[in-house]
């Protein structure tokens, strides 16, 4: 019943757990512990990492232009509205990996176990309390 769920939730076509979807618990695992040795992970934004770090440097683009702003004794109310754009597109990096977080790892572990699913959601839970708190 979940997988034909999942199939009209995402409009994709239903997955075993046998298949297990092609991601591993290695992929979703949590960093590893400083100085440990392990391979890097691949994690739920691999597929658009490039645009990630397009828009971030975008973003640290608009943070430099906001120092000049500030030597340059800019209008107060033009360099806050400079502000909220930097944050507004921070804050669309951020939906975005949660999505992406959310499409990969936490759909992963739900197809693993309920076990695995719940404490994956849990997880997100706490991370989206966080930045709700800002």
């Amino acid at each position: 019943m979940r997988a034909e769920i999942e199939a009209d939730v995402l409009g994709k076509e239903p997955r075993g757990k046998e298949s297990g979807g092609g991601i591993t618990n290695e992929e979703c695992s949590h960093p590893p512990v400083a100085g440990g040795n392990r391979r890097r992970p691949v994690r739920g934004y691999a597929s658009g990492k490039e645009d990630y770090l397009v828009r971030l440097r975008k973003i640290e683009g608009q943070v430099r232009g906001l120092q000049k702003m500030i030597e340059s004794d800019t209008w107060c109310p033009d360099v806050v509205i400079q502000v909220a754009s930097a944050n507004r597109a921070l804050q669309e990096v951020a939906v975005g990996l949660l999505s992406d977080h959310l499409n990969h790892c936490v759909l992963s572990a739900a197809r693993n176990s309920t076990s695995e699913g719940e404490d994956a959601l849990l997880e997100v839970a706490s991370t989206i309390r966080q930045v709700m708190q800002l």
